[in-house]
């Protein structure tokens, strides 16, 4: 659930639906607390205003740390779909795992590099305009712009992965070990060790009266652990799946149905038989559609025998589709996103086999068994 708000690079901007959320709430913070101590004796207005400076520059600050990630991976050709602004801050969406250590150490260091350049830049603004006695609304947000910048840079060198440190740490381990998984796995554990000390942190803040505060690092290591066990298991697919084809594990011999065959045979001798969701339609080794339960499901009983497979099947210019040259790890993206189970597996326009989830975890799971827990 997010709003796409632009495009840099060619890349997409969107904003989590969490971000209007968290916006509203660090504007009132500011507005109402961090700025009244820091420069009293203001009016509501001038507070107001530059908490929702401040606020602007905050979460401009955390784009420009995205967009230098997004900078270093075009250059390395990997494609960037979009950049979401959330709740925690931003993440993105790099489809691609680095294929070297020293290139994911470039592009993990870029993030924090660029928020420690903001924090100079912003700081020395701040300095000439303390200089010339520049007013309180134009100081302000100057001043918290060096700040923030500063925190946000060194927040996200500490080593819990998913975070840009705990990948500077995985790419030390990977250029140590030579192997990918054992250093993803070593980061991960080590960000879940950050992740657990933050949330018990945040646990001894609300029971010494820091309810909001703890609130926030438990989320924060909440976060932390999620990333790091997803991201894990990313890597381990990601390896389980290069290199292979889908033609290398596809089934080939597929359950197909005549275009003509009525509804009522379909169901008597295909879907009860064979316990498949859906299979394809084909004709002359052409695949023309998918007939699924749920397209059976959309019809009364009562015209199964009249009505024939070609009239409620999903016809094949619809279909999500896959060849056999495609990579297994694409494929398994389409099945994911679209949520589907099956995938028909079509060159030149002829039905050559079908992909399905369980293809795709049985050669994962092989892999990583044969080639053991790293």
């Amino acid at each position: 659930m997010s709003l796409p708000v632009g495009k840099i690079m060619g890349v997409e901007i969107r904003l989590h639906y969490t971000w209007f959320i968290i916006f509203v709430l660090i504007t009132s913070i500011l507005a109402t607390l961090y700025m009244p101590d820091q420069y009293p004796g203001l009016t509501n207005d001038v507070y107001w205003i530059t908490g929702f400076v401040s606020s602007i520059i905050l979460f401009s600050s955390v784009l420009f740390h995205e967009l230098f990630h997004t900078y270093f991976a075009l250059r390395k050709g990997i494609p960037v779909p979009n950049i979401t602004l959330f709740l925690f801050g931003g993440v993105t969406q790099i489809t691609e795992e680095p294929q070297d250590p020293d290139f994911e150490l470039k592009m993990a260091f870029a993030g924090p590099a660029s928020s420690f350049l903001l924090s100079l830049i912003f700081g020395l603004i701040w300095l000439v305009a303390v200089q010339v006695n520049l007013p309180a609304i134009i100081v302000a947000p100057l001043n918290y712009g060096w700040l923030i910048n500063a925190l946000l840079g060194g927040f996200n060198l500490i080593p819990a992965f998913p975070m840009d440190g705990g990948r500077i740490l995985r790419a030390g381990i990977w250029k140590a070990k030579k192997d990918m998984v054992v250093a993803t796995r070593m980061a991960s554990r080590a960000g879940e060790a950050i992740s657990y000390l933050f949330i018990f942190f945040g646990l001894f803040l609300i029971l010494f009266d820091g309810f909001i505060s703890g609130l926030w690092f438990i989320l924060i290591g909440w976060f932390i652990k999620s990333g790091a066990e997803a991201s894990l298991k990313q890597t381990i697919i990601s390896q389980a799946l290069s290199g292979v084809n889908v033609g290398d594990i596809m089934t080939k011999e597929v359950h197909t149905i005549a275009q003509n065959m009525s509804i009522s045979d379909v169901v008597e001798n295909y879907f009860y038989k064979y316990k498949h969701g859906g299979f394809p339609v084909v004709e002359d080794g052409n695949l023309l559609g998918m007939l699924t339960t749920q397209d059976v499901r959309a019809v009364a009983k009562e015209r199964w025998n009249e009505l024939k497979a070609k009239d409620i099947m999903t016809s094949s210019e619809k279909l999500v589709k896959t060849q056999p040259e495609e990579p297994v790890v694409d494929a398994f993206l389409k099945l994911s996103k679209r949520d589907i189970g099956r995938l028909p597996v079509v060159k030149d326009r002829k039905l050559v086999g079908i992909i399905s989830r369980s293809d795709v975890m049985h050669i994962i799971r092989v892999k990583t068994e044969l080639v053991g827990k790293r």
